[in-house]
């Protein structure tokens, strides 16, 4: 196992400079999980995903590196005023916690890390990316979408771990899973 305080981190707002590391981790991981089969995983999609996110104001990414060698990211940015992120909610949640105003949810749209780099119980590079990124953040809360059926849901147990609570189930696209989403409240933890 690589040892995750060794990684260099890099905080970014450039896509351009960095898409192709995003879409070779994304291959790389999603392959491993057997997920690249779903026209939902598909690179032409994922890339479109990564394009519309990183348009947004506020987007921003932390990518790990051991050398030149990456070994993970995450991404994310605030939900605007007018958000689509709980219209697919499953079940509708009070139009007091879906209200956004552009600062008040950090929305972590990806994390992925290369296999030499997970550790077990979510102490690893990408707990390590997460924190990086929200250490700056001054939004009041995260939130985050996960399949609770990966891993026999022990993905989203990590996410427990990081003190994010399920607060309910949506599917934001039509060949999407149907995910747990998230929430982190307060922000900093």
């Amino acid at each position: 196992m690589t040892d995750a305080d060794s990684l260099i981190l890099l905080r970014t707002s450039d896509v351009e400079k960095y898409r192709q590391v995003f879409l070779d981790v994304h291959v790389e991981v999603r392959t491993q999980f057997g997920l690249m089969d779903s026209p939902f995983n598909a690179v032409n999609r994922f890339d479109e995903r990564l394009t519309n996110y990183a348009s947004r104001e506020g987007w921003q990414a932390v990518i790990a590196f051991k050398g030149d060698e990456p070994a993970g990211y995450i991404f994310g940015g605030p939900l605007a005023a007018g958000s689509l992120w709980w219209s697919s909610m499953r079940q509708p949640l009070p139009d007091s916690f879906t209200r956004e105003t552009g600062s008040r949810t950090f929305a972590v749209q990806e994390v992925l890390v290369r296999e030499a780099y997970r550790a077990t119980a979510g102490a690893g590079a990408s707990r390590m990316l997460h924190e990086h990124l929200l250490t700056e953040r001054n939004e009041e809360r995260a939130t985050l979408l996960v399949d609770p059926t990966r891993s026999d849901g022990r993905l989203k147990a990590v996410y427990e771990s990081w003190g994010y609570r399920d607060v309910g189930k949506q599917q934001p696209f039509a060949d999407s899973p149907v995910f747990a989403t998230m929430l982190r409240d307060p922000l900093h933890q």
